[in-house]
């Protein structure tokens, strides 16, 4: 298993290229099953689960062609099967909205029910159902599967009980073809969900108001492909590397972004203590002073985003003074702390409130990943700390983060992935 092993202290230097938004690709690809014709796919982030996706497209009979490192051509004009393959929708959550495309173009749909990272005994799928049940679908879930089928997709009204991300994606998928007009209220307003309705117009859909709460789909009957269309960048990488040079006191220059989308992370770094200078497709980070605490409330976007939590929390255990986190959006999301805390840090968790009052320094510890997020949490904390880092379980990294070793490698990190057995006594430093 590869770990990574960060000897940290070293301020970041230099200028990051952000990827691809793996969000937003792991909408537009399984979009793609919709579209009669080639769809060509720029700035695709190079990451496992981009690759699970178009794993489980080909496995399905989608042709897919890898014009270069981030372009892709995915052609699902001849294929026919409706059931996913369940050994890879498994391991990943955005395999589901396999289950909104493949009901808009063939009225059924056999879906394993999600997989992906775990935060605690709840990430329901119900407003999905409820969503899709609206729009004409019957489903019923049994021994893990989702098994869904209609006579006919129509439009519906659907209010969503909760901003769902994941509900409001796939009703889009499924509504995009179906006859009439669909509004959906409540919807989700993350700058992915504007991405895949632009693409999905790009191929001849007409949606309306993505990027609001209520997003309006009239049907079509065909989406021709054809064309070529580029993803936004990452919003949560490039708030990674925004983190990862305050926490180091260092200055990066994080290239490739939409300043807008990264409002609320800039605003909590300037209230740390961290100088954010916004460009028009850039943003420049440096810190020289101490960090200073901070409060952090999630909330769906445009509020300061869920993915961003973990990140944000371990450069607040640096902070002078004492931060309070409240996790609104996702139960169980602070398994990384008791990692944090083997390196010194001071927080208590009390349900969805973290308490975190900051310490002088981290010191270097083994420590494992827990997620995704909480991975890249850890590598901050890494970079950050005296002495050697050994994190483990960096699958969960490589499933969102293109290249994070060599990015941080040229930032001036001292990081390198260790594939082979590691004597981890001999490389942490008790310092």
């Amino acid at each position: 298993m590869d770990k990574f092993v960060i000897k940290g202290g070293k301020p970041l230097k230099g200028e990051v290229t952000i990827s691809g938004a793996k969000n937003a690709a792991l909408a537009i690809i399984p979009a793609c099953i919709l579209v009669e014709g080639p769809c060509c796919i720029e700035n695709i982030p190079r990451i496992d689960d981009v690759y699970l996706i178009l794993e489980i497209l080909e496995k399905m009979g989608a042709s897919v062609k890898h014009i270069s490192e981030t372009t892709v051509c995915i052609d699902c004009t001849t294929m026919t099967a409706t059931t996913t393959p369940s050994h890879l929708a498994r391991k990943m959550r955005a395999s589901y909205y396999t289950l909104g495309a493949l009901l808009g173009r063939f009225s059924r749909a056999q879906v394993d029910l999600p997989g992906g990272c775990n935060f605690g005994s709840v990430r329901p799928i119900d407003q999905h159902i409820k969503g899709l049940e609206a729009l004409g679908a019957s489903i019923r879930v049994e021994y893990g599967m989702i098994y869904a089928s209609a006579q006919k997709m129509h439009g519906a009204e659907i209010y969503l009980d909760i901003e769902s991300v994941g509900a409001t994606i796939n009703i889009m998928l499924a509504a995009a073809k179906a006859e009439g007009m669909t509004i959906i209220e409540n919807a989700a307003k993350e700058p992915h969900i504007v991405d895949l309705a632009n693409f999905l117009n790009s191929m001849g859909a007409n949606i309306m108001g993505a990027g609001t709460d209520v997003i309006k789909i009239r049907g079509v009957k065909t989406l021709r492909g054809g064309g070529t269309y580029s993803i936004i960048p990452d919003q949560i990488e490039a708030g990674t590397y925004m983190i990862a040079a305050a926490i180091t006191g260092g200055e990066v220059l994080v290239k490739n972004v939409i300043p807008k989308h990264l409002d609320s992370t800039s605003a909590k770094l300037i209230e740390a203590g961290v100088s954010v200078t916004e460009y028009d497709d850039s943003v420049l980070i440096s810190r020289v002073g101490p960090l200073q605490k901070a409060n952090v409330k999630t909330y769906p976007y445009p509020g300061f985003p869920t993915d961003m939590q973990p990140q944000m929390s371990t450069l607040l255990c640096l902070a002078e003074g004492t931060s309070i986190v409240t996790e609104t959006v996702f139960d169980s999301r602070y398994k990384y702390s008791d990692e944090l805390k083997r390196m010194g840090a001071d927080i208590s968790i009390d349900g969805k409130v973290a308490v975190i009052t900051g310490v002088p320094r981290l010191t270097g510890a083994v420590i494992k990943a827990t997620d995704l997020r909480a991975g890249a949490a850890l590598v901050i904390a890494g970079l950050a700390a005296s002495g050697t880092t050994v994190v483990e379980e960096v699958h969960y990294i490589d499933r969102g983060y293109e290249d994070i070793v060599g990015k941080l490698q040229a930032l001036g990190a001292d990081i390198e992935r260790v594939s082979t057995p590691v004597d981890e006594r001999s490389l942490v430093n008790a310092v």
